[in-house]
């Protein structure tokens, strides 16, 4: 049996089983006071039409230009803790007196964000959200499944279960509960289809992991863990060899492989190809976390999986819009059925309420947006290039982390940025491991060749990139 008809039936048997049990789960679409009225008269909620650019403007330069204020400047470089009351000036929060009149600022290029096409700052992106802002408030505020999805809802979900070429989607308040989402769901499939009430090991869910998945991921297993349906199965970075090994070895019959596609903190890409030739040897399921790929690989902008020409043989994506979208929320492309298991049993998309319609609406714009304005996905690629050809190193995608190693090392290199003009954060455990403390720098649409050669020349200052060899992202620190 093919691995989607082997999974649609376990899936299928577990929604029978809930079915049975009364615990089946439906969302409770609403229309909005006047939406009803103005979808009879123009066959949509509001304008169906978005303005869109052949090339950036004025406006997306706002996305990397930011400004911090002398005290704070101040304290980054001492590296003082900030409560962030310095960007209110006054005696307290409670004076209300917000400004800039009596402070002076420091302006900075921003090379820490992932609003990696600059949508955020986009006319069509700010219209959506005020014009429904503005004609229903925030939406009702519940869960999903009592009062909280409306047709903005809907219309997001079905754009983006487009670009992904799935059949269906789920929105969630944000990436990190759409991964927690999930893999609880798995945890409870295999409860459902269980002899007794606890799994025996062949009926439990097997889910191996990259080591380096992001923290979401991660926290998921765990949850599912605790409810004794699944066993976790950590497998090196992007090492198939020792995945194949694994799946070999393992007996249990219901396997996961689940990947970030785009690495945040490394910026390599998951070996699609290689993954999806186990999935058909071992019949697994193919989950992927595309929250750094998603708008930004693939023509369409349809991520990772676009970009490997392997979207039928990825199973379900994660994304997320607070990234490249330049919005928030996040997302879990699948099909009908998983949709219905997932909103049945995923606990952190149940007990969470909607994403308000504003920010729903402006999700939708930004799909648009993305998938039409090509130039923006070039003109990343093109900084990647840039990159590249002004320091020698063969980066492969908008992510860039430079290994110096030291906390100490990585804290001053990020200070001497800081002094710079450049905002370049510097990552530290626990968010990598001991000694490989970095800089991570994230390119943009919105960032320019000039720019780039700015960057790189602060950076040559301290780092000296032919020790690289061209190859390696451990710099050798010249601090």
């Amino acid at each position: 049996m093919e691995v989607s008809n082997l999974w649609d039936k376990w899936v299928g048997e577990a929604l029978s089983k809930l079915d049975s049990l009364k615990l089946l789960r439906s969302l409770r679409p609403l229309y909005l006071p006047n939406e009803q009225q103005r979808m009879n008269n123009t066959g949509v909620s509001g304008k169906n039409e978005y303005e869109v650019f052949d090339e950036m403007q004025p406006w997306d330069r706002s996305s990397v230009n930011v400004s911090i204020s002398e005290p704070t400047y101040r304290n980054w470089l001492l590296e003082i803790p900030s409560s962030g009351d310095e960007i209110v000036h006054g005696e307290s929060l409670a004076d209300d007196t917000f400004g800039t009149s009596q402070q002076h600022f420091k302006r900075l290029l921003l090379f820490s964000g992932n609003d990696y096409l600059g949508l955020s700052s986009h006319p069509a992106v700010r219209r959506a959200a005020a014009e429904a802002a503005r004609d229903y408030g925030m939406g009702p505020r519940g869960s999903p499944l009592i009062c909280g999805y409306t047709y903005h809802h809907r219309l997001l979900e079905s754009s983006l279960a487009s670009l992904k070429k799935k059949e269906d989607c789920l929105l969630c308040p944000t990436g990190f509960s759409a991964n927690m989402a999930l893999m609880v769901a798995l945890g409870n499939l295999a409860s459902l289809l269980a002899a007794g009430n606890v799994p025996v090991k062949d009926e439990k869910i097997a889910i191996f992991s990259d080591e380096l998945n992001h923290a979401s991921i991660i926290d998921g297993i765990r949850l599912a863990e605790r409810q004794r349906s699944v066993e976790f199965f950590v497998y090196k970075h992007c090492d198939m060899s020792h995945l194949r090994a694994l799946l070999s070895n393992c007996k249990m019959k219901k396997k996961v492989v689940v990947t970030d596609s785009l690495f945040s903190m490394d910026g390599d890409f998951a070996p699609m190809l290689e993954l999806v030739e186990l999935r058909r040897k071992h019949n697994l399921l193919l989950v992927i976390d595309d929250a750094h790929g998603t708008f930004v690989c693939g023509k369409s902008g349809g991520g990772v999986a676009e970009e490997f020409e392997c979207e039928r043989d990825v199973d379900i994506c994660i994304g997320t819009l607070s990234k490249a979208a330049g919005c928030h929320g996040g997302f879990i492309a699948c099909s009908k059925r998983w949709k219905q298991l997932i909103q049945s049993r995923g606990r952190s998309f149940i007990f969470s309420t909607a994403t308000p319609v504003p920010i729903a609406a402006a999700g939708h714009a930004a799909v648009i947006v993305a998938k039409r304005e090509t130039w923006r996905r070039r003109e990343l690629w093109n900084r990647v290039e840039d990159f590249r050809a002004l320091t020698g190193i063969a980066i492969s995608s908008p992510i860039i982390s430079l290994i110096v190693g030291s906390e100490e090392k990585a804290l001053k290199a990020s200070r001497k940025l800081l002094k710079s003009g450049f905002h370049v954060t510097a990552i530290r455990p626990p968010t990598v491991p001991p000694n490989s403390c970095r800089l991570r720098i994230a390119l943009s649409a919105a960032h320019t060749t000039d720019d780039l050669r700015k960057l790189t020349s602060a950076l040559s200052s301290y780092i000296n990139f032919q020790d690289t060899g061209g190859t390696s992202l451990h710099i050798h620190s010249k601090l």
